[in-house]
């Protein structure tokens, strides 16, 4: 739904003064939240919540040297050049359709797809929604811009992964993956200690996987890419991805108490993938899905809890998604926003039920 109030242009001029991070290397959530909040009849929320939101974050970061089409690969990932990334992405936003920006950067940047703890890609996905869907005013332009600068400065690869034997389905291929066994870091270092993962959808002729402890059912060699999916098609592609939205956002319902915060990003980034799927060719499709695999397990393996809570009674209570949506608003919490946000996308009532998970556990902010 286009935004006829001009309220999320005049929020992404508010915020586009400001950095993508803030304390060090904590993300800026306010494009993704003020987005969520306007597609969802919460327009006139959106100021009272930057005003309270604002406060934390950062001046952009003075520009250096400029990013070119002949040294970018020097900048790939160094943090410290965000700026130049961003106003390269800018000068070719304005040179050409934003379309063929993202499609000519998104698989050069697809490969790092967990930096910044998922979130660049996640602010590209509402960057694209909000251009597929609506008018492509220049701020929606600039915040692709500042997105992809985002991720490009702190595009971060996973480890070299060995596939553990296929998984018959995305919410099989979750619960099989190995959690990391150090959880006292961060997210970079728990990322460090991945090994592996599932392979998820599994190739043709394939027996079920063994669970972890078990070990592989068919061991293969390790390779540069995470256990991967070999669709027929790019329709397959997006169904999988579908699935695995679904998955992940279910699975949060029963697992959220182990992390809820971080556990968020393991449905967010995936769905994030899939609604940028419309906006790119599709040959693009399934490494989109694989990278997409890849940065949900990689979240679920580094936050996930060792034991399952039980479904919530509310699964099967009747909730009205505007209701819904508009209690996260009240919460004010930017990842349960978000969450909800992808919950009603996957729209029945196990992610509804998630999503008021994410509203009972995550601190609210009003």
């Amino acid at each position: 739904m286009d935004d006829t109030t001009g309220t999320l242009d005049e929020a992404l001029e508010r915020i586009h003064v400001s950095g993508p991070e803030r304390d060090g290397w904590l993300s800026n959530h306010a494009p993704m939240a003020v987005e969520a909040l306007v597609r969802h009849g919460q327009a006139s929320a959106v100021h009272r919540w930057l005003d309270r939101y604002g406060p934390k974050l950062e001046e952009m970061p003075v520009t250096g040297a400029p990013v070119t089409a002949r040294n970018w690969h020097e900048a790939l990932g160094d943090p410290r050049r965000v700026a130049d990334w961003t106003a390269y992405f800018e000068r070719e936003t304005a040179r050409a359709p934003w379309r063929d920006v993202l499609a000519a950067w998104w698989p050069r940047l697809l490969p790092g797809i967990p930096a910044g703890a998922t979130h660049p890609v996640i602010r590209v996905g509402h960057s694209v929604r909000t251009l597929l869907t609506g008018e492509e005013t220049a701020p929606r332009v600039r915040e692709l811009a500042h997105a992809l600068g985002y991720w490009a400065a702190r595009h971060q690869p996973l480890p070299a992964l060995t596939p553990l034997g296929p998984a018959p389905s995305a919410a099989a291929a979750l619960d099989l993956v190995p959690l990391v066994p150090d959880r006292s870091g961060g997210i970079r270092e728990r990322f460090a200690q991945l090994t592996g993962f599932p392979e998820w959808p599994a190739r043709p002729g394939r027996g079920p996987a063994a669970h972890p402890g078990q070990g592989p059912a068919a061991p293969e060699p390790a390779g540069p890419e995470p256990a991967g999916p070999e669709p027929a098609s790019a329709e397959a592609a997006r169904s999988a991805l579908r699935e695995l939205v679904r998955a992940s956002t279910h699975r949060y319902a029963t697992h959220a108490h182990g992390e809820p915060i971080m556990l968020v990003h393991a449905a967010t980034a995936p769905n994030a993938v899939l609604r940028t799927l419309p906006a790119l060719p599709r040959e693009l499709w399934a490494p989109s899905l694989r990278a997409a695999w890849a940065a949900s397990a990689a979240v679920t393996a580094a936050y996930a809890p060792r034991e399952a809570a039980p479904v919530p009674a509310s699964a099967g209570a009747g909730t009205d998604a505007g209701e819904l949506f508009a209690r996260a608003a009240a919460h004010g919490d930017d990842h349960t926003i978000k969450f909800t946000d992808t919950a009603l996308d996957v729209g029945d009532a196990l992610a509804f039920s998630a999503a008021r998970r994410a509203i009972e556990l995550n601190p609210p902010v009003f």
